[in-house]
Parts: structure tokens; sequence; C-alpha cells
């Protein structure tokens, strides 16, 4: 069932990929038929895009190099230029719509009616590229997100607790050793006392980073209080021993459906991804389970990756709940779409007496491209008012 899930999902995503890119290739075809010396270049170029992210990840499966790392990236922006290309080719088709009740074009075939499908050619091309490098320098840019949060219990030998944290990192070959030098740097820049990490640090396969030790890089945070992760999808997709191993043995102590009370005083708690059943067959333990056994007198601190029912934390006396998996939807407008899935898509809420906070990430998966919201660092000033 497992195998017959994934490939109906997979199906599903190659067919509103290969869709689009015929509705893309239908239009550019149709908009040159005045040119008909560029349609044959237009024709090889789309059917080449189509195909380059497939090819890169089947590549790195089996030929980890520069050639799977061109066509990787190349894919990868093409899904964003896919977006763009698909939203202004459909506001065109709109407008023509609004012409076969108004008349207000030119006439179908006049010299002036080709003229203006070259320059909507040439227009939507253009505003494409501005669009997605926007959104490739809004990701390569993430802000520092600081919020001060009072919690209502002793925090034993801390009064106050200074926590630096990232979700969503995705490291492989589009986040590499640039990216991951600025996260590092920054993070110890911001004098932690404890650094969490709440899932997908990995971008599934875990070859890309070990081909380009990126996990060199995260031996290099530095945290009094240590390094803490909980598991994300991507950790299950990309090979769940494997990946967990490698974060382990890179100084990332990985809490799988796990509870640490951290100096007789705090308790941190991390939860296996909701979708470890999906990709791996294996189950997770429900919140109320895992910290069964806790002192909810002391402080307790959750990574949960993905913000699927809040209720279950604030009900079980969670103090502090950070999660990710979202990235706000990454690019506009799919932001409407997790806002509509997730009681919190992104930001701070306060429930009960439950803070949460859902981030929108430090990474990006498939396109290099964040559009209508930023990638961030989260630092977290917490304060335990309550008596000891």
């Amino acid at each position: 069932m497992k195998i017959v899930g994934f490939l109906v999902f997979l199906s599903i995503i190659l067919g509103i990929h290969f869709v689009t890119n015929f509705y893309i290739y239908t239009r550019g075809v149709q908009a040159l038929e005045s040119l008909p010396q560029y349609r044959n270049y237009f024709r090889v170029f789309i059917l080449f895009m189509s195909f380059t992210y497939i090819i890169g990840r089947v590549l790195e499966r089996f030929w980890i190099s520069p050639v799977s790392d061109i066509f990787h990236w190349a894919g990868a922006f093409w899904f964003a230029f896919m977006l763009y290309l698909f939203i202004l080719l459909m506001s065109i088709d709109l407008v023509r719509l609004g012409n076969v009740f108004f008349n207000f074009l030119p006439d179908v075939g006049s010299i002036a009616y080709n003229a203006l499908k070259i320059k909507s050619f040439i227009g939507v091309g253009l505003v494409s590229i501005i669009v997605v490098l926007a959104g490739f320098i809004n990701a390569w840019n993430p802000k520092i997100t600081e919020l001060n949060i009072s919690i209502n219990k002793s925090g034993g030998e801390f009064s106050q607790l200074r926590i630096v944290a990232a979700t969503d990192i995705h490291l492989g070959t589009i986040i590499a050793k640039r990216k991951s030098t600025k996260l590092v740097k920054k993070i110890n820049q911001l004098n932690p006392d404890i650094i969490l990490f709440a899932g997908d640090i990995l971008d599934e396969d875990v070859k890309p980073v070990i081909r380009q030790d990126l996990g060199s890089y995260l031996k290099e945070l530095s945290a009094p209080l240590g390094i803490f992760a909980s598991t994300g999808n991507h950790e299950y997709i990309g090979g769940f021993e494997r990946s967990v191993a490698y974060l382990r043995d890179h100084g990332i102590t990985m809490l799988e459906d796990s509870v640490i009370l951290l100096n007789s005083s705090i308790y941190i708690a991390g939860r296996k991804d909701r979708d470890s059943q999906r990709f791996n067959g294996l189950g997770r333990v429900e919140v109320k389970d895992l910290l069964a056994h806790v002192d909810k007198s002391k402080p307790i601190l959750l990574l949960d990756h993905q913000p699927y029912n809040l209720n279950a934390a604030m009900n079980e006396g969670v103090d502090f709940q950070l999660s990710g998996h979202t990235h706000h939807g990454q690019l506009w407008p799919f932001g409407y779409i997790t806002d509509a899935i997730f009681e919190l898509s992104h930001g701070y809420l306060l429930k009960g007496n439950t803070h949460f906070y859902v981030s929108t990430g430090y990474g990006t998966w498939g396109p290099p491209v964040r559009l209508g919201n930023r990638p961030e660092i989260l630092v977290f000033n917490l304060v335990f008012t309550g008596q000891k």
C-alpha cells in the first residue's frame, strides 16, 4: 500500500508538471506563428526544460557530478518559471476571453495582432525572468526573527534561555557550501545558549551532502547547552537511517519521539515526522504518550516539524512548540493554500498557555526562489517567571 500510495502521488505530480509544460508550449508556439524560424528552437527548449529536474534527480541516485548538478539547478529554476509563466499566460487568456465579448483587440491574423502576440511573448518572458530573479535574491538573504517569550514556570537553574533555531534548511545540491557557511556563521554570531532545528535539515538524498562534506559546517556550530533536532519528512524521503546517522555523526542530538531533561531544569522533546509512517512504515507516538512521564511543572519545549493539531501540544502542557514544513508556500500565491491547510502557516500564536511558532524556513525545496515571504533564522529569548 505504501508503494501504491507513492506511485499515485508521483503520477499526480508528474501529470501536473507535464500538463503545465504543454500549456506553456502551446501558447508559445501560437505566439511565434508569424516567426516560424524560431518555433523549433522554442520546441526544443521546452522539451529540454520539461525533463531537466527529473534527469538531475535520477542522475544523483547513480552518478553525482557537475552534470547532475547542472540538470538539478536548471530544473529547479524551471519550476519557478513554470509557475509564473502559467499565471501570466492565463492572464493573457482571460484578456482574450474578454475580447470575445467586447472586441477591443486587433483583428485575428492582422499584422497588428501578430505584432501584439510577439510583444506579449517577449513581455511574459521578461516579467518571468525579473520575478524569478527577485525571488532568487530574496531566498539568499534570510532575516533574523527575534521574539521574547515569557513562560510562567520555574526554569530551575535557568532564569532565561536564548534559543537560536532554524527549520527546513534542505542541505543538498541547492543549499550547499555557501549557504551552509552563512547559516553557521550567523547562528554562532547570535550567541545561542542552545540551538534547535525542527526538521528537514537535509534535502532528501544524503549523497550530495556527503560529497560536499556539508556536515563539516554543522560541526562548527557552537552552543554551550547543545544542538538538538527533530526529523522532518525529507529525512524520511531520503532514507531515514542514513540521514539521522549522518546528522548524529556531525554533532546534532536527534530527538526521535524522545525527551531529554536539560540540566534537571527544562525538557526538550522531539517528535518523529508525521510522514514517517507513509515513507518508512514507522509510526510515531502521540504527544500525550511522549510526555506521559515528564514533570509538567517544568518547562517543556517541543520540536514537531509539521504544525498539525496544535491542540495536542496545548492539552499536554507544552510551553513552546517550534515547527516548520510549510515554507508559507515559498512561492506566491501558494501561501494562501498553506493558510487554508494549517491553523498556523507561519509566525507566532499563543494558544492557551502554549506558545507556537511556525517558521517559513531557512532553505528552499525545489526552486531556489522565494516570493511572498522571506527565509529566516530564529531567536527566542525565553524568560521563566514561575517560582522555584
